[in-house]
């Protein structure tokens, strides 16, 4: 009696370690970036089509230091290199985890305290690597398991053009992890598992515009980094490839052909028209990062570029999440008020309607539609409590501008009025609490 509770014992041990093992298994060997499109996949020398690296045909005889400034702003090294209000490019901007603070570092050519000193070498090692000089491991807050894909000759041109730049004298701050997350060679551990390694290779069955798309968003755009869902060790659930995710608090939503939750209903123009200006009227308007993406990345591409990122866009695998269709328009009458929400009525009413308007239209612009965005009809809030705090993002000549009211209003209002927002102009009503609100703003 007692051997055969010893093997069941035993062997509910094993089957608790078997499915253990199946679940580590399941969150560490992802599908890579291109895994989906199946194809032959080929080196770049074998490759039989138009390179689908550097920089477009528009720039082939540029020289060295242009090529380098567009294939920067392809990889959007400005944002995350710049503090609010600072040099571009010399660090300080914070990034809020959950297990601390991080500051980007300065990427500006003085020696002391920036790259200046850095080898061609030790530049593409930390790209593709995250492997500073001396052995110092980076946090994949740097986002080296996309650039991984970038060729050596992209990255030093990259690298050229940031040594062109005028050295800033700016000391890194340092970052605030406590253990076990403050053990940088933990990272050596992550790359082997998450960071491809290898560049770019195109796929001999897709045509030079796909592949074109593949290396910029997979590469240089790292567009997954921001949406796609994370998994339990920090990497790309590439098995929800481009499904949502997050930044800097901001929801950065699905992006895949899904005709609910994605893009799927969107025309080719109106992609393209959100990627180069930020706004595609009757869908959305870029805000938070991602504005910051359009302002200091999307902007400087070329339009055969932009074509050729929504062409690899549309071809992704569509991922259905929870967040509902955008609704229609919204009730004529707003003497109506929505159940439990005056408050927010009187808020919008007062700060909102002048520019939004009553029926979400907008005033005056299309930037400042509420209707169909899909912020509004996200039950979670987050960014509409967000724009309300932060405003739009950049203030650019000649582009509409919301400002933050973060200073204006009191946690409680800012939640009162963004449940109005989506109550009235969204698919379901949101319920973000003062709470809520109070940490959007302490992030």
């Amino acid at each position: 009696m007692r051997g055969t509770t010893k093997r069941r014992a035993l062997i509910a041990a094993g089957v608790v370690v078997a499915a253990g093992a199946a679940v580590l298994a399941h969150a560490v060997f992802l599908p890579g970036p291109l895994d989906f499109a199946k194809g032959t996949r080929v080196s770049l020398a074998d490759y039989k089509g138009p390179s689908p690296t550097g920089v477009p045909k528009e720039l082939a005889n540029a020289a060295v230091l242009e090529r380098g400034a567009y294939l920067t702003a392809a990889a959007d090294c400005q944002a995350c290199h710049t503090a609010e209000g600072g040099t571009p490019y010399a660090g300080g901007r914070p990034f809020k985890l959950p297990f601390g603070t991080l500051y980007t570092p300065n990427i500006t050519p003085d020696a002391e305290t920036g790259i200046g000193r850095w080898t061609d070498a030790d530049f593409l090692k930390a790209v593709h690597k995250g492997v500073a000089p001396g052995g110092r491991h980076l946090y994949p807050a740097f986002p080296y398991a996309s650039y991984t894909l970038m060729t050596d000759e992209d990255v030093l041109a990259i690298k050229a053009y940031l040594f062109s730049l005028a050295p800033v004298r700016r000391a890194n701050l340092p970052d605030t992890f406590s253990f076990p997350f403050n053990q940088r060679w933990l990272m050596a551990v992550w790359g082997a598992f998450f960071n491809p390694g290898h560049r770019f290779e195109p796929v001999a069955d897709r045509g030079p515009e796909w592949n074109r798309g593949a290396y910029l968003v997979e590469g240089a755009a790292h567009c997954g980094e921001c949406h796609t869902p994370r998994t339990l060790f920090q990497a790309m659930d590439t098995r929800h490839k481009f499904a949502g995710g997050q930044a800097e608090g901001w929801n950065a939503y699905n992006i895949t052909p899904d005709q609910t939750s994605g893009i799927g209903t969107w025309s080719a123009p109106e992609i393209e028209a959100y990627l180069a200006q930020g706004h595609a009227k009757g869908r959305s308007v870029a805000s938070g990062p991602m504005r910051e993406a359009v302002e200091l990345s999307f902007s400087k591409l070329v339009p055969s570029d932009i074509v050729a990122i929504r062409t690899y866009l549309q071809s992704v695998p569509a991922v259905h999440t929870d967040l509902p269709a955008p609704a229609g328009p919204a009730p004529r009458d707003h003497g109506t008020a929505v159940a439990g929400a005056i408050d927010g009525k009187r808020m919008f009413e007062g700060a909102c309607a002048s520019c939004h308007a009553w029926s979400g239209a907008g005033v005056n612009s299309a930037d400042a539609q509420l209707t169909a965005k899909r912020a509004v009809n996200d039950p979670s809030a987050a960014n509409v409590a967000l724009m309300i705090l932060k405003g739009s993002g950049p203030q650019v000549a000649g582009r509409p501008y919301m400002p933050g009211f973060a200073g204006a209003y009191s946690d409680e209002e800012i939640a009162a009025v963004a449940n109005y927002v989506t109550a009235r102009f969204g698919a379901v009503a949101s319920t973000i609490t003062a709470q809520d609100v109070a940490r959007l703003r302490a992030d």
